[in-house]
């Protein structure tokens, strides 16, 4: 790790210690998937409040993998701080139950990172803690997440970071190998990956989306032009609501 990159992670943790504290709470509470998003979050937040003082959950489905929830275990005890693992398959039954309910990918999958978020905060209501976000720039900034989902948390220390940068810091902060190489995916359905459902390599992304904050928002590519739509599409992810009259 470069002096650079210690000055800014240094500022991260500092800033998660100022947000405990103004806030009153005891601690945090994270989503632990077992990728590499919420592994770096869960890292910042140890290192700047210690393991005792972070809660990670790891709430699968029926289709969240075996190995995705190994990996979150291991994790946790790595960075010495307490897990628990809550399904939450029965919520998503009680759903089934509605009336009109379809079963369609999309739907499900919105539904189980609403109901993911609404345990994170139903676990910090309970221990006074806060919620800790593991979005990343890049899925930010394609709307590549779920509204009042995974993109809803009381503070977000890996926002900043294009998702090239997520990796570049894990590697820079000793993240276990198993999770950085496995290929990204929100675990929605069997065999989802994020780069087949975009239809772009994160590589593509990130450089389209540097190439087109230089260049004042305008497209000079295929890539670029595809990626510059999905970021106008999702512009309204970015926003607080707001008031119609």
């Amino acid at each position: 790790m470069n002096n650079d990159q210690g000055c800014a992670l240094g500022r991260i943790e500092q800033m998660i210690r100022y947000t405990i504290w103004n806030s009153s709470a005891k601690g945090v509470v994270i989503g632990i998937s077992g990728g590499v998003d919420s592994a770096v979050a869960a890292a910042m937040c140890c290192r700047a409040l210690g393991g005792e003082n972070v809660l990670g959950l790891t709430l699968p489905s029926a289709v969240t993998s075996s190995a995705d929830i190994r990996d979150a275990a291991e994790l946790c005890q790595l960075l010495g701080m307490r897990h628990e693992i809550v399904s939450i398959e029965p919520v998503l039954d009680a759903y089934r139950s509605l009336p009109g309910y379809v079963e369609a990918p999309t739907l499900i999958g919105n539904l189980m990172a609403r109901t993911r978020m609404g345990l994170l905060y139903y676990y910090a209501n309970r221990d006074n803690r806060l919620v800790c976000g593991t979005s990343n720039r890049t899925e930010y900034m394609l709307g590549y997440t779920t509204k009042f989902g995974d993109n809803a948390a009381d503070f977000q220390p890996i926002l900043h970071l294009y998702k090239s940068g997520v990796y570049e810091t894990a590697r820079d902060i000793g993240i276990p190998g198993n999770i950085m190489k496995k290929p990204p995916s929100a675990g929605l359905w069997h065999g989802q990956q994020d780069e087949d459902e975009i239809g772009l390599t994160y590589a593509e992304i990130d450089e389209a989306l540097l190439a087109l904050g230089a260049n004042d928002w305008k497209s000079a590519s295929p890539i670029q032009e595809k990626v510059l739509e999905m970021v106008k599409k999702s512009r309204h992810k970015r926003m607080t609501p707001s008031l119609l009259i």
